[in-house]
């Protein structure tokens, strides 16, 4: 039979607990969300989605086709300026996705040729970037300067270092500063994505390439979403404006797929812009994020102490952990819940989005359910 092989794909998956569904929630759902990426508590503000609304009233629902055909507005080019001084670099580009950002950013960067070293922890659009890229691929450990040292060691021609900035699944930052360093003694560039630290590291929320010095530099490419502290949709590569004309050209994300809608592009403008106005919502996700993992280790779990906003729970197996969120969620908390394969450790965790707008109240009641619900 055709396509049989989903059929015992999809048994393996349940006899493994690893089956995945679609949950669709309701606008106004009575859960407190520790689920979503809106880290600023942005994605409801009034400033933003009026402004989606008037950009979909002003330049239609769709942007209408690729960005090189009819597909970039006015709007567009207003976000990639401003979003590019925000973070310090010279220029940017937006696309339809983050996950789009990075196939491009790392496809276009490594061409036939090139040594692509990945960190161990990447999150999944960037390894797919790796598998794309006409260039090798060499994995490393995670977050280890020196193994990235010895694996551009062996490599005469050109080369990239692809890495997360706040890796997805823990939390944890990359040594970004050090990772750099070894970069330009090798005379390889480095390709980072920012998006969980984009709105939450860096002075004002200005990102982690800045917050490390890195921002402007000729060698780094960062590439941030604009669905996570911006409350929107979307993504951005930022760079100088030889690599940015680069991937206008190269990359095929880029070239061959529709513009970003203008609802989406106006509603991440005026987060920016919130954001400019308001830059201590990056400090305060910061400190939800520290008063999370204090609680939450005073209550005997085992949680991960976060860098940025993301605060990572151990659960005991997939099972328990699936067991774990279902609980919450029935006591009217939504938790992330990851397990494999989208841990590269295989350890299952609930994942806690530290948003800027939980109160105290809120955060004493989250710890509560989760340590009540604990299996």
């Amino acid at each position: 039979m055709a396509f049989g092989w989903i059929d015992e794909q999809a048994d393996a998956r349940r006899r493994a607990g690893l089956v995945r569904t679609l949950r669709p929630r309701p606008a106004d759902s009575p859960l407190l969300d520790l689920a979503s990426n809106d880290y600023l508590g942005l994605a409801r503000h009034p400033e933003v989605t009026e402004a989606a609304a008037a950009a979909a009233r002003t330049w239609g629902g769709g942007s209408t086709g690729s960005r090189l055909v009819t597909g970039t507005t006015e709007l567009h080019t207003e976000l990639e300026r401003e979003l590019a001084e925000f973070c310090g670099f010279e220029a940017a580009l937006v696309f339809s996705s983050g996950y789009a950002a990075n196939l491009a950013a790392v496809t276009a960067l490594a061409p036939h040729g090139t040594l692509v070293v990945s960190d161990g922890g990447n999150h999944a659009s960037l390894i797919d970037g790796c598998r794309l890229a006409r260039g090798v691929t060499q994995v490393v450990p995670h977050a280890d300067p020196e193994a990235v040292r010895k694996a551009l060691g062996t490599h005469e021609g050109p080369a990239v270092l692809v890495s997360d900035t706040v890796f997805s699944v823990d939390g944890d930052a990359a040594p970004l500063g050090e990772f750099a360093a070894v970069c330009r003694e090798r005379g390889a560039g480095l390709v980072v994505d920012d998006a969980h630290g984009l709105g939450v590291l860096g002075d004002g929320g200005r990102g982690a390439a800045l917050a490390t010095g890195l921002a402007g530099a000729a060698d780094v490419v960062v590439t941030v979403t604009l669905s996570k502290s911006l409350g929107s949709q979307g993504g951005a590569v930022l760079g100088p404006a030889r690599v940015v004309d680069h991937l206008v050209n190269a990359a095929r994300t880029f070239i061959f797929d529709t513009g970003l809608a203008p609802a989406a592009a106006g509603a991440a403008l005026a987060a920016l812009r919130l954001l400019r106005r308001e830059p201590q919502r990056a400090a305060r996700a910061r400190e939800v994020a520290g008063e999370l993992h204090a609680r939450l280790t005073a209550a005997g779990l085992e949680a991960v102490r976060p860098d940025a906003a993301v605060v990572s729970v151990r659960a005991p197996s997939p099972e328990g952990a699936v067991r774990w969120a279902a609980d919450c969620r029935a006591a009217g908390l939504a938790v992330g819940c990851f397990r494999p394969p989208s841990v590269p450790d295989g350890v299952s965790r609930l994942r806690l989005t530290a948003r800027a707008d939980l109160s105290g109240d809120q955060i004493e009641r989250a710890v509560r359910v989760i340590g009540e619900t604990r299996p």
